[in-house]
Protein backbone atom coordinates (compact mmCIF):
# COMPACT_ATOMS: atom_id res chain seq x y z
CA UNK A 1 0.00 0.00 0.00
CA UNK A 2 1.32 3.58 -0.94
CA UNK A 3 1.59 6.04 1.70
CA UNK A 4 -0.73 8.67 1.05
CA UNK A 5 -1.34 12.01 3.01
CA UNK A 6 -3.20 15.31 2.66
CA UNK A 7 -2.90 18.66 3.56
CA UNK A 8 -6.40 20.39 3.77
CA UNK A 9 -6.27 23.95 5.08
CA UNK A 10 -9.14 26.28 5.18
CA UNK A 11 -8.53 29.26 3.12
CA UNK A 12 -9.10 31.78 6.30
CA UNK A 13 -6.47 34.20 6.19
CA UNK A 14 -2.92 33.77 7.51
CA UNK A 15 -0.86 30.56 7.44
CA UNK A 16 -0.52 29.88 10.53
CA UNK A 17 2.30 27.97 11.90
CA UNK A 18 0.44 25.07 13.57
CA UNK A 19 -1.40 24.93 9.66
CA UNK A 20 2.65 24.81 8.80
CA UNK A 21 3.70 22.23 11.01
CA UNK A 22 0.67 20.31 10.00
CA UNK A 23 1.00 20.53 6.31
CA UNK A 24 5.11 19.62 7.21
CA UNK A 25 4.68 16.39 9.31
CA UNK A 26 2.49 14.96 6.19
CA UNK A 27 5.22 15.92 3.74
CA UNK A 28 7.75 14.20 6.10
CA UNK A 29 5.82 10.81 6.52
CA UNK A 30 4.81 10.71 2.84
CA UNK A 31 8.36 11.74 1.77
CA UNK A 32 10.21 8.77 3.70
CA UNK A 33 7.32 6.09 2.72
CA UNK A 34 8.27 7.12 -0.78
CA UNK A 35 4.54 7.70 -0.72
CA UNK A 36 2.52 10.88 -2.06
CA UNK A 37 1.56 14.44 -0.31
CA UNK A 38 -1.75 15.87 -1.59
CA UNK A 39 -2.86 19.56 -1.01
CA UNK A 40 -6.80 20.19 -1.07
CA UNK A 41 -8.47 23.30 -0.20
CA UNK A 42 -11.53 22.90 2.62
CA UNK A 43 -13.72 25.87 1.33
CA UNK A 44 -17.02 25.05 1.92
CA UNK A 45 -17.26 27.23 5.13
CA UNK A 46 -17.71 30.03 2.69
CA UNK A 47 -18.39 32.93 5.53
CA UNK A 48 -14.75 32.85 6.49
CA UNK A 49 -13.16 32.51 3.22
CA UNK A 50 -10.79 35.43 2.30
CA UNK A 51 -10.08 36.53 -0.73
CA UNK A 52 -6.50 35.59 -1.93
CA UNK A 53 -5.97 32.93 1.04
CA UNK A 54 -5.14 29.95 -1.21
CA UNK A 55 -2.47 31.94 -3.36
CA UNK A 56 -0.99 32.43 0.54
CA UNK A 57 -1.58 28.73 0.85
CA UNK A 58 0.20 28.04 -2.10
CA UNK A 59 3.12 30.61 -1.77
CA UNK A 60 3.70 29.39 1.98
CA UNK A 61 3.79 25.64 1.21
CA UNK A 62 6.71 26.71 -1.60
CA UNK A 63 8.71 28.92 0.19
CA UNK A 64 8.69 25.94 2.75
CA UNK A 65 10.17 23.52 0.78
CA UNK A 66 7.28 21.20 1.14
CA UNK A 67 6.17 20.36 -2.41
CA UNK A 68 2.88 18.28 -3.25
CA UNK A 69 2.57 15.64 -6.14
CA UNK A 70 -0.87 16.73 -6.11
CA UNK A 71 -3.33 19.42 -5.85
CA UNK A 72 -5.44 22.34 -7.00
CA UNK A 73 -2.73 24.08 -9.11
CA UNK A 74 -1.16 20.99 -10.37
CA UNK A 75 -3.88 18.64 -10.77
CA UNK A 76 -3.78 14.43 -9.80
CA UNK A 77 -5.66 11.63 -10.60
CA UNK A 78 -8.30 12.13 -7.63
CA UNK A 79 -9.07 15.72 -8.23
CA UNK A 80 -11.03 18.36 -8.32
CA UNK A 81 -8.87 19.50 -4.94
CA UNK A 82 -10.87 22.26 -4.00
CA UNK A 83 -14.03 21.17 -1.95
CA UNK A 84 -16.55 23.74 -3.48
CA UNK A 85 -16.00 21.50 -7.32
CA UNK A 86 -17.03 18.56 -5.02
CA UNK A 87 -20.80 19.25 -3.99
CA UNK A 88 -22.27 16.72 -5.87
CA UNK A 89 -20.24 14.09 -4.66
CA UNK A 90 -21.09 14.68 -1.26
CA UNK A 91 -24.98 15.04 -1.94
CA UNK A 92 -24.41 11.53 -3.34
CA UNK A 93 -22.42 10.16 -0.58
CA UNK A 94 -24.86 11.75 1.99
CA UNK A 95 -28.26 10.01 0.28
CA UNK A 96 -26.65 6.85 0.35
CA UNK A 97 -25.54 7.02 3.93
CA UNK A 98 -29.08 8.52 5.10
CA UNK A 99 -29.96 4.76 3.47
CA UNK A 100 -27.15 3.15 5.34
CA UNK A 101 -29.33 4.64 8.32
CA UNK A 102 -25.91 6.31 9.19
CA UNK A 103 -27.71 9.74 8.72
CA UNK A 104 -30.90 11.45 8.34
CA UNK A 105 -32.77 14.27 6.52
CA UNK A 106 -33.61 17.25 9.03
CA UNK A 107 -36.16 19.70 8.51
CA UNK A 108 -36.34 21.44 11.34
CA UNK A 109 -36.19 25.41 11.05
CA UNK A 110 -33.35 27.44 12.50
CA UNK A 111 -35.65 29.04 15.74
CA UNK A 112 -36.11 25.35 16.32
CA UNK A 113 -32.57 24.40 17.10
CA UNK A 114 -31.84 27.52 18.41
CA UNK A 115 -34.34 26.62 21.05
CA UNK A 116 -33.04 23.84 22.26
CA UNK A 117 -29.80 25.17 24.21
CA UNK A 118 -28.96 23.61 27.68
CA UNK A 119 -27.86 25.46 30.29
CA UNK A 120 -24.74 26.23 29.31
CA UNK A 121 -25.93 27.94 26.15
CA UNK A 122 -25.09 25.03 23.98
CA UNK A 123 -27.35 23.70 21.27
CA UNK A 124 -27.68 19.73 21.28
CA UNK A 125 -30.16 18.65 18.51
CA UNK A 126 -33.09 15.95 20.00
CA UNK A 127 -32.83 13.96 16.84
CA UNK A 128 -36.60 14.84 16.44
CA UNK A 129 -36.31 14.36 12.64
CA UNK A 130 -34.95 11.08 13.19
CA UNK A 131 -38.29 9.33 13.69
CA UNK A 132 -40.10 11.14 10.91
CA UNK A 133 -41.73 8.29 8.33
CA UNK A 134 -40.71 8.01 5.20
CA UNK A 135 -43.99 9.44 4.14
CA UNK A 136 -42.91 12.43 6.19
CA UNK A 137 -39.80 12.54 4.19
CA UNK A 138 -41.16 12.51 1.06
CA UNK A 139 -43.43 14.82 1.32
CA UNK A 140 -41.35 17.29 3.00
CA UNK A 141 -38.79 17.07 -0.24
CA UNK A 142 -41.40 17.22 -2.66
CA UNK A 143 -42.68 20.05 -1.12
CA UNK A 144 -39.47 21.82 -1.41
CA UNK A 145 -39.44 22.39 2.45
CA UNK A 146 -35.53 23.56 3.36
CA UNK A 147 -33.44 20.61 5.04
CA UNK A 148 -30.16 19.79 5.96
CA UNK A 149 -29.06 15.67 6.46
CA UNK A 150 -27.41 15.48 10.06
CA UNK A 151 -25.46 11.88 11.40
CA UNK A 152 -27.15 9.47 13.18
CA UNK A 153 -24.82 8.91 16.10
CA UNK A 154 -25.63 6.09 18.34
CA UNK A 155 -27.03 7.05 21.40
CA UNK A 156 -25.20 4.55 23.61
CA UNK A 157 -22.06 2.63 23.54
CA UNK A 158 -18.37 3.66 22.65
CA UNK A 159 -16.27 4.86 19.84
CA UNK A 160 -13.04 3.92 19.85
CA UNK A 161 -9.71 3.42 18.01
CA UNK A 162 -5.77 3.27 18.28
CA UNK A 163 -3.91 6.83 17.00
CA UNK A 164 -0.35 6.49 15.95
CA UNK A 165 0.80 8.39 19.28
CA UNK A 166 -1.94 8.82 21.43
CA UNK A 167 -2.89 5.15 21.51
CA UNK A 168 -5.98 4.06 22.47
CA UNK A 169 -8.45 6.46 22.33
CA UNK A 170 -11.93 5.98 23.57
CA UNK A 171 -15.43 8.58 23.24
CA UNK A 172 -18.83 7.55 24.75
CA UNK A 173 -21.52 8.30 21.70
CA UNK A 174 -23.41 9.62 24.52
CA UNK A 175 -21.03 12.62 24.29
CA UNK A 176 -21.62 13.12 20.32
CA UNK A 177 -24.47 15.64 18.88
CA UNK A 178 -26.22 14.60 15.47
CA UNK A 179 -24.24 17.02 13.90
CA UNK A 180 -25.02 18.35 10.29
CA UNK A 181 -23.24 16.97 7.62
CA UNK A 182 -24.93 18.61 4.31
CA UNK A 183 -25.82 22.16 4.92
CA UNK A 184 -29.50 23.56 3.76
CA UNK A 185 -27.44 25.22 0.82
CA UNK A 186 -26.20 21.94 -0.62
CA UNK A 187 -22.39 22.38 0.61
CA UNK A 188 -20.94 19.78 3.19
CA UNK A 189 -19.57 20.09 6.82
CA UNK A 190 -15.72 20.03 7.31
CA UNK A 191 -17.15 16.65 9.30
CA UNK A 192 -18.52 14.87 6.04
CA UNK A 193 -16.60 16.25 3.58
CA UNK A 194 -13.25 14.86 5.13
CA UNK A 195 -14.40 11.38 5.23
CA UNK A 196 -15.44 11.18 1.82
CA UNK A 197 -12.64 13.19 0.37
CA UNK A 198 -9.83 11.27 2.39
CA UNK A 199 -11.65 7.92 0.98
CA UNK A 200 -11.99 9.27 -2.85
CA UNK A 201 -8.53 10.25 -2.48
CA UNK A 202 -6.96 7.48 -1.19
CA UNK A 203 -5.56 9.13 1.74
CA UNK A 204 -3.86 6.37 4.17
CA UNK A 205 -2.74 8.33 7.09
CA UNK A 206 -4.46 11.05 8.40
CA UNK A 207 -1.74 13.36 10.40
CA UNK A 208 -4.12 16.56 12.13
CA UNK A 209 -4.09 18.83 15.51
CA UNK A 210 -5.17 16.91 18.88
CA UNK A 211 -8.21 18.77 19.22
CA UNK A 212 -10.51 16.43 16.15
CA UNK A 213 -8.99 13.27 18.56
CA UNK A 214 -12.25 12.98 20.21
CA UNK A 215 -14.55 13.75 17.41
CA UNK A 216 -12.69 11.17 15.13
CA UNK A 217 -15.14 8.38 16.38
CA UNK A 218 -17.70 10.33 14.12
CA UNK A 219 -15.60 10.00 11.34
CA UNK A 220 -15.33 6.23 12.21
CA UNK A 221 -18.69 5.42 12.26
CA UNK A 222 -19.23 6.73 8.38
CA UNK A 223 -16.42 4.73 7.72
CA UNK A 224 -17.54 1.87 8.76
CA UNK A 225 -21.12 2.23 7.55
CA UNK A 226 -20.09 2.99 3.97
CA UNK A 227 -17.75 -0.14 4.26
CA UNK A 228 -14.77 2.22 3.66
CA UNK A 229 -11.37 1.13 5.67
CA UNK A 230 -10.44 3.67 8.58
CA UNK A 231 -7.04 5.81 7.99
CA UNK A 232 -3.97 5.48 10.46
CA UNK A 233 -4.79 8.37 12.66
CA UNK A 234 -1.96 10.43 13.79
CA UNK A 235 -2.93 13.30 15.92
CA UNK A 236 -0.60 16.24 17.11
CA UNK A 237 0.02 18.20 20.03
CA UNK A 238 -1.11 21.96 20.12
CA UNK A 239 1.92 24.68 19.80
CA UNK A 240 1.54 27.19 22.81
CA UNK A 241 2.58 30.17 23.44
CA UNK A 242 3.36 29.50 26.95
CA UNK A 243 1.92 27.14 29.36
CA UNK A 244 -1.71 28.38 29.18
CA UNK A 245 -1.99 29.82 25.83
CA UNK A 246 -2.57 28.76 22.49
CA UNK A 247 -0.35 30.29 19.75
CA UNK A 248 -2.28 32.59 18.10
CA UNK A 249 -2.58 35.51 15.60
CA UNK A 250 -4.44 37.53 18.69
CA UNK A 251 -0.95 37.18 20.51
CA UNK A 252 1.61 38.02 17.38
CA UNK A 253 3.59 35.81 15.36
CA UNK A 254 1.69 32.50 14.24
CA UNK A 255 2.06 33.68 10.77
CA UNK A 256 4.30 31.80 8.73
CA UNK A 257 4.15 35.36 6.30
CA UNK A 258 5.00 37.22 9.59
CA UNK A 259 8.12 36.00 10.61
CA UNK A 260 9.08 36.15 6.82
CA UNK A 261 8.61 39.62 6.62
CA UNK A 262 10.84 40.19 10.21
CA UNK A 263 13.76 38.87 8.72
CA UNK A 264 13.44 34.89 9.67
CA UNK A 265 14.87 32.39 7.49
CA UNK A 266 11.96 29.94 5.23
CA UNK A 267 14.58 27.15 6.04
CA UNK A 268 15.37 28.60 9.67
CA UNK A 269 11.30 28.59 10.04
CA UNK A 270 10.13 25.34 9.15
CA UNK A 271 13.35 23.35 10.76
CA UNK A 272 11.88 25.11 14.45
CA UNK A 273 8.28 23.94 13.79
CA UNK A 274 9.67 20.51 13.02
CA UNK A 275 10.93 20.61 16.57
CA UNK A 276 7.63 21.75 18.00
CA UNK A 277 6.40 18.28 19.00
CA UNK A 278 9.00 15.93 17.55
CA UNK A 279 12.61 15.17 18.87
CA UNK A 280 14.74 13.66 16.83
CA UNK A 281 16.20 10.09 17.98
CA UNK A 282 20.04 11.95 17.61
CA UNK A 283 18.75 14.92 19.29
CA UNK A 284 19.39 17.39 15.88
CA UNK A 285 18.38 21.06 15.92
CA UNK A 286 19.69 22.25 12.30
CA UNK A 287 18.39 19.92 9.93
CA UNK A 288 18.08 20.15 6.17
CA UNK A 289 15.06 18.85 4.59
CA UNK A 290 16.60 15.92 3.65
CA UNK A 291 17.91 15.16 7.25
CA UNK A 292 14.20 15.81 8.58
CA UNK A 293 12.75 13.52 5.66
CA UNK A 294 15.62 10.63 7.31
CA UNK A 295 15.46 11.42 10.81
CA UNK A 296 11.44 11.82 11.01
CA UNK A 297 9.54 8.94 12.80
CA UNK A 298 6.26 8.60 14.93
CA UNK A 299 8.18 7.68 18.01
CA UNK A 300 10.07 11.03 18.56
CA UNK A 301 6.17 13.34 18.41
CA UNK A 302 5.18 13.51 21.50
CA UNK A 303 1.56 13.87 23.64
CA UNK A 304 2.63 17.02 25.27
CA UNK A 305 2.33 20.29 24.03
CA UNK A 306 4.89 22.39 22.31
CA UNK A 307 5.76 25.36 23.71
CA UNK A 308 6.67 28.20 21.12
CA UNK A 309 10.29 29.81 22.11
CA UNK A 310 10.88 32.85 20.19
CA UNK A 311 14.91 32.44 21.36
CA UNK A 312 15.79 29.17 20.75
CA UNK A 313 14.06 30.46 16.70
CA UNK A 314 16.27 33.39 16.58
CA UNK A 315 19.15 31.34 17.17
CA UNK A 316 18.46 29.11 14.79
CA UNK A 317 17.34 31.55 12.63
CA UNK A 318 20.99 33.19 13.34
CA UNK A 319 22.72 29.51 12.22
CA UNK A 320 21.05 29.30 8.77
CA UNK A 321 22.22 33.46 8.14
CA UNK A 322 26.05 31.89 9.49
CA UNK A 323 25.78 29.38 7.08
CA UNK A 324 24.98 31.57 4.09
CA UNK A 325 27.06 32.10 1.20
CA UNK A 326 28.20 35.86 1.37
CA UNK A 327 26.26 36.19 -2.08
CA UNK A 328 23.11 34.66 -1.05
CA UNK A 329 22.94 36.92 2.26
CA UNK A 330 23.88 39.84 0.22
CA UNK A 331 20.61 39.36 -1.97
CA UNK A 332 18.12 38.57 1.04
CA UNK A 333 19.36 40.76 2.98
CA UNK A 334 18.99 43.60 0.45
CA UNK A 335 15.21 44.49 1.83
CA UNK A 336 16.66 45.17 5.11
CA UNK A 337 19.63 46.66 3.87
CA UNK A 338 17.28 49.61 2.48
CA UNK A 339 15.77 50.38 5.27
CA UNK A 340 18.80 51.59 6.76
CA UNK A 341 19.46 55.16 6.80
CA UNK A 342 23.15 54.08 4.94
CA UNK A 343 21.33 52.32 2.06
CA UNK A 344 23.44 53.85 -1.04
CA UNK A 345 26.09 55.81 1.03
CA UNK A 346 28.36 53.36 1.69
CA UNK A 347 29.35 49.56 0.35
CA UNK A 348 26.86 47.35 0.95
CA UNK A 349 28.45 43.91 0.26
CA UNK A 350 30.84 45.11 3.03
CA UNK A 351 27.99 45.90 5.00
CA UNK A 352 26.28 42.58 4.19
CA UNK A 353 29.69 40.17 5.08
CA UNK A 354 29.95 42.31 8.40
CA UNK A 355 26.37 41.55 9.41
CA UNK A 356 26.22 38.16 8.43
CA UNK A 357 27.73 36.51 11.50
CA UNK A 358 26.54 39.34 14.10
CA UNK A 359 22.62 39.01 13.79
CA UNK A 360 20.12 36.79 14.38
CA UNK A 361 17.15 38.08 12.13
CA UNK A 362 17.36 40.66 9.61
CA UNK A 363 15.28 42.82 11.14
CA UNK A 364 18.05 43.73 13.09
CA UNK A 365 19.80 45.08 10.29
CA UNK A 366 18.84 48.96 10.67
CA UNK A 367 19.34 49.47 13.54
CA UNK A 368 22.68 47.46 13.46
CA UNK A 369 23.89 49.74 11.35
CA UNK A 370 22.41 53.35 11.71
CA UNK A 371 25.24 54.52 14.07
CA UNK A 372 27.27 55.10 10.68
CA UNK A 373 24.84 58.05 9.89
CA UNK A 374 24.01 59.14 13.17
CA UNK A 375 27.94 60.60 13.41
CA UNK A 376 28.33 63.65 15.95
CA UNK A 377 29.25 65.21 18.77
CA UNK A 378 29.50 62.23 21.59
CA UNK A 379 30.49 61.91 25.12
CA UNK A 380 34.88 61.41 24.83
CA UNK A 381 34.48 59.50 28.01
CA UNK A 382 33.79 56.42 25.73
CA UNK A 383 37.30 56.58 25.26
CA UNK A 384 38.02 55.31 28.56
CA UNK A 385 38.31 51.58 28.84
CA UNK A 386 39.89 50.12 32.13
CA UNK A 387 40.34 46.65 30.87
CA UNK A 388 41.92 48.03 26.86
CA UNK A 389 43.98 50.53 29.28
CA UNK A 390 42.96 53.56 27.57
CA UNK A 391 41.64 56.72 28.43
CA UNK A 392 41.30 60.06 26.96
CA UNK A 393 45.23 61.59 27.53
CA UNK A 394 46.21 58.25 25.65
CA UNK A 395 43.45 58.92 22.54
CA UNK A 396 45.32 62.68 22.51
CA UNK A 397 48.74 60.96 21.70
CA UNK A 398 47.18 57.95 19.48
CA UNK A 399 44.55 59.58 17.33
CA UNK A 400 46.87 61.65 15.19
CA UNK A 401 49.36 58.78 14.65
CA UNK A 402 45.86 56.84 13.35
CA UNK A 403 45.19 59.54 11.06
CA UNK A 404 48.37 60.06 9.62
CA UNK A 405 48.88 56.53 9.27
CA UNK A 406 45.64 55.74 7.21
CA UNK A 407 46.11 58.98 5.19
CA UNK A 408 49.60 57.17 3.75
CA UNK A 409 48.05 54.16 2.80
CA UNK A 410 47.61 54.04 -1.14
CA UNK A 411 45.70 50.78 -0.32
CA UNK A 412 42.29 51.00 1.54
CA UNK A 413 41.00 47.62 2.51
CA UNK A 414 40.78 45.45 5.42
CA UNK A 415 44.27 43.88 5.07
CA UNK A 416 45.79 47.44 4.69
CA UNK A 417 44.22 49.22 7.74
CA UNK A 418 44.50 46.42 9.77
CA UNK A 419 48.61 45.83 9.29
CA UNK A 420 49.25 49.07 9.14
CA UNK A 421 47.07 49.73 12.97
CA UNK A 422 49.13 46.58 14.39
CA UNK A 423 52.60 47.89 13.02
CA UNK A 424 51.34 51.40 14.69
CA UNK A 425 50.73 49.62 17.84
CA UNK A 426 54.26 47.84 18.05
CA UNK A 427 55.97 50.65 16.90
CA UNK A 428 54.94 52.67 19.54
CA UNK A 429 55.02 49.73 21.87
CA UNK A 430 51.43 49.87 22.88
CA UNK A 431 49.14 47.05 23.08
CA UNK A 432 46.84 46.01 20.07
CA UNK A 433 43.60 47.13 21.84
CA UNK A 434 44.53 50.15 22.76
CA UNK A 435 44.93 51.53 19.07
CA UNK A 436 42.08 49.98 18.01
CA UNK A 437 39.93 50.66 20.36
CA UNK A 438 40.63 54.29 20.26
CA UNK A 439 40.11 54.14 16.79
CA UNK A 440 37.13 52.70 17.37
CA UNK A 441 35.38 55.36 19.44
CA UNK A 442 36.97 57.83 17.32
CA UNK A 443 35.45 56.61 14.11
CA UNK A 444 31.96 56.16 14.90
CA UNK A 445 31.46 57.99 18.44
CA UNK A 446 29.96 54.69 19.79
CA UNK A 447 31.60 51.80 22.18
CA UNK A 448 29.48 48.75 20.63
CA UNK A 449 29.68 48.25 17.22
CA UNK A 450 29.21 45.74 14.96
CA UNK A 451 32.58 44.97 14.02
CA UNK A 452 35.72 46.96 15.42
CA UNK A 453 38.27 49.66 14.32
CA UNK A 454 39.26 47.82 11.11
CA UNK A 455 36.37 47.00 9.41
CA UNK A 456 34.77 50.39 10.74
CA UNK A 457 37.07 52.17 8.81
CA UNK A 458 37.49 50.05 5.37
CA UNK A 459 33.26 50.81 5.25
CA UNK A 460 33.48 54.63 6.10
CA UNK A 461 36.49 55.11 2.94
CA UNK A 462 39.61 56.94 3.40
CA UNK A 463 38.02 60.33 3.18
CA UNK A 464 35.17 59.53 5.57
CA UNK A 465 37.69 57.93 8.18
CA UNK A 466 39.83 60.90 8.44
CA UNK A 467 37.08 63.40 8.72
CA UNK A 468 36.12 61.90 11.76
CA UNK A 469 39.49 60.94 12.87
CA UNK A 470 40.17 64.83 13.05
CA UNK A 471 36.84 65.81 14.00
CA UNK A 472 37.47 63.13 17.43
CA UNK A 473 40.70 64.99 17.71
CA UNK A 474 39.07 68.53 17.78
CA UNK A 475 36.61 67.31 20.39
CA UNK A 476 39.40 65.67 22.95
CA UNK A 477 40.92 69.19 22.55
CA UNK A 478 37.56 71.58 23.21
Amino acid sequence: MKVRTRFAPSPTGFMHLGGMRTALYCYLYAKQHGGDFILRIEDTDQERYVEGAVEVIYSSLKEGGMTYDEGPDIGGNYGPYVQTERKDIYLKYAKELVEKGGAYYCFCTKERVESLRDENGNVRYDKHCLHLSPEEIRKNLEAGVPYVIRQNIPAEGVGSYEDAVYGHIAVDYSELEDGVLIKSDGLPTYNFANVVDDHLMCITHVIRGAEYLSSTPKYNLMYDAFGWERPVYIHLPPIMKDATRKLSKRYGDANFDDFISKGYVAEAIVNYIALLGWCPKDNSEKMTMAEMIEKFSLDGVSKSPAIFDDVKLRWLNGEYLKAMDDETFFKISEPFRQKSKTYGKYDGRLIAALLKPRIEIMSEIPEKIDFLEEYGKFDTEMFCHKKMKTDKELAKTVLPMVYDTLAGLEKFDHDSIHDSLIALAAEKQLKNGQVLWTARVALTGKDVTPGGAVEMAEILGKERSLERLKFSMELLNE
